[in-house]
Parts: C-alpha cells; structure tokens; sequence
C-alpha cells in the first residue's frame, strides 16, 4: 500500500526532470490519486507554460473528482502568466491537497492553502518538505533574499591545488568530471569568471552536452578595468550573451569598442576589495538571473567567500597530487591566523564521476 511520502516523492522526481528549464519559477511537480491509483500526472515543464497542477488535471479528467492531489509547492493563488492554480484545484473536485511545503513568494505565502480549507478541502502541509526546499533551493533563496543564488565551482587535486603555480590548469579532473559541468552549466542562468581566467585561458564558457546543445548560460566578467581583448572568445557573443562587470571609472572608449561586438557592460561601484559584488548581484538578478555558477580564479572565489555570498559549493576532487608551495589553491585572500577562522560547511552530498569525487556543501549558517 502506498504512502503520501510514496506518492510525494514521484511529484518530486518528476519536478526534478525540469531542472533549469522552469527560471525564475520553481520547479514543481503533481500527482492526482484515486482509490490508490494514480490516475493524473503533471510538473511545470517551463517557464510560462502551464503549471503541473493543470498537466495533472488534464490528464485526471473525471477520475479527480474525490481523490487527492500531491504536489510539491503550494497552488498558487495570484494570476501571472497563468491564472491561479488553487481556483483550478478548488474547482476540480478534489477532497484532499497533500503540499510539501509552502510557497514563499510572497504573492503567496499560505493564501493558496487558505483558499482551499475555506473550499472545505481537506490540506495537510509539510509531507518531504525538506525535500522539496532542496529543490527549489534557487527560487526560495530569491524569494527570501532578492538576490541570484550564489554556486562556487571548483576542481582541484587531492592537495587541493588547482593549477600549477603559472597558471597552467588543463585539466584538473578527468572526462566525467567535465561532462557534469556542462549539466550544470545547462541547469544555471549565469556562470562568471575573473578577467585573469579570460587572459590565461581564453574560455568560451558555453554548454555542450553528449545529446546536443544544452541552454547556454550568460557569461559575466569581473573586469574592472576593461582588459577583456577584443578578439577574446568571450566577445563573440553569437551563442550566448556576454556581460562585463567594470569600474564606473573604466575607459569609455575601450567600452564603446566591447559594445560594438555586442558584449553588455555593467558599471558597477568600488569598495576597499574592488567591485561592489553586492552591487552586482542585485543588477543582474534585476535583469532575470536566478543563479549564477562563479568559476573564477582563487581571487575571485575568495572576493565572494568574503563578502558571505555563496550560497552553495560543488567541488570536484581530482586523485592527483601537485604539490608546490606557490601553487594555486581554490580560495586565495590574507593569510588567516587561527583554524577558527574558517568557513564551516555541511557536506550534502558525495558523487564520483569517473576517478574524481564530487562533493555538494553548504554554509552552516
């Protein structure tokens, strides 16, 4: 006999399937249950589509009447692109909701589930709803925060070395490894990089996926003083859009020259570190990015642990050993003096793909 937690998990897997095609919604998915068989199945397959609830419906038909809908995100009650889904589930003749968490948009926020006890329907909340919040990390984190949800991306050795003390970084980890970059390149609105990334490596930062062309990300320079060469992969901006973060006081006509090959540039503040990185999270979240991949340097990782702005951390572990004491490692920054200055993370999750590890850690706090 199956469980809601049975039937809640399906509506997750299925959600999950739409990972990074669903920016700025969430991911959300929804299974109709009838005297034990599930009769309607549906997930919000992207963003402007309609939502899963509708799927489900749709597929249910008559047999919703008197069953019971899982879904993994409260109905939402407000119209957007879509009209409100808790009139839709109101209406459908439901006599159970079972929700696994609630909605924090606060155009939302409990009023769908409100909606549906005063209907007479019968609504328990909370059923994997640590669960479903994993999933939907990036959009509760804009919710809360207004602000894109912040990845920090780093290969490095077993010492924990991520090139050699030149520079030189290709390749850290092995094929594997690389092909699940690029899935998260594909799952992810923005990736960015340090202008010292663009001299030493000439990246195009783009997606390429073994079935094809994945979702290109929007590729973002911290380049306060415009050094980006013209003739730079990056500037070519025919597969994807290419934004450079720069100084208010940077050269005007150096800009001019990136514009005219159709890279964006956004002027940002300085502080007593270099660019106001707070300052651009909130312009480009403005602008419809969600999250952001940083793949920088140990410079650029580091501006961003400093300022508390990473909100998650994959790091894929190479079985290498390369030694050398000016060799690079993944966060560079002063020198602390104390082992209690450090970041404390959580470790979510282990993954190895080929010989590399592939860890999934968050901030404690």
């Amino acid at each position: 006999m199956k469980t809601d937690h049975d039937f809640m998990r399906l509506a997750l897997d299925m959600a999950g399937t739409a990972k990074g095609k669903t920016n700025p919604n969430p991911m959300v998915g929804a299974v109709v249950v009838k005297d034990g068989q599930i009769v309607g199945t549906g997930i919000h397959r992207k963003a402007g589509e309609p939502h899963a609830e509708v799927h489900a419906f749709r597929m249910a038909g008559e047999h919703a009447k008197g069953a019971t809908l899982y879904v993994t995100l409260e109905p939402c009650s407000h119209y957007g692109k879509t009209p409100p889904c808790a009139i839709l589930v109101k209406d459908s003749g439901v006599k159970r909701v079972v929700i696994a968490m609630e909605d924090p948009n606060p155009q939302v926020a409990g009023r769908g589930i409100r909606l549906l006890r005063e209907a007479g329907i019968e609504v328990e909340v909370g059923v994997l709803e640590e669960e479903s919040k994993r999933l939907n990390e990036r959009f509760v984190h804009n919710m809360l925060t207004g602000r894109p949800f912040v990845i920090s991306k780093a290969a490095m050795t077993l010492d924990g070395k991520i090139a050699a003390y030149n520079g030189h970084s290709k390749w850290v980890t092995g094929e594997e490894a690389r092909k699940n970059v690029h899935e998260l390149r594909h799952q992810t609105d923005a990736i960015l990089v340090g202008i010292n990334t663009v001299l030493a490596d000439n990246p195009r930062l783009t997606t390429r996926l073994e079935t094809g062309a994945g979702k290109n990300p929007v590729r973002v320079i911290l380049d306060s003083e415009l050094r980006t060469p013209l003739d730079a992969l990056l500037t070519d901006c025919s597969e994807a859009s290419t934004w450079i973060a720069a100084a208010s006081d940077a050269d005007p006509v150096k800009a001019k020259a990136l514009e005219e090959k159709g890279v964006e540039i956004l002027l940002l503040s300085r502080n007593e570190h270099g660019l106001d990185l707070k300052e651009l999270l909130a312009e480009i979240y403005q602008k419809g990015i969600t999250d952001i991949i940083v793949e920088g340097g140990s410079r650029v990782n580091s501006a961003f642990l400093r300022e508390g702005l990473i909100d998650k951390f994959i790091v894929y572990i190479a079985p290498k050993i390369l030694g050398g004491l000016h060799s690079l490692t993944p966060f560079a920054g002063s020198d602390p003096e104390r082992m209690g200055e450090a970041v404390d993370l959580r470790i979510e999750k282990i993954e190895q793909y080929g010989e590399d590890l592939c860890l999934t850690a968050y901030p404690k706090n």
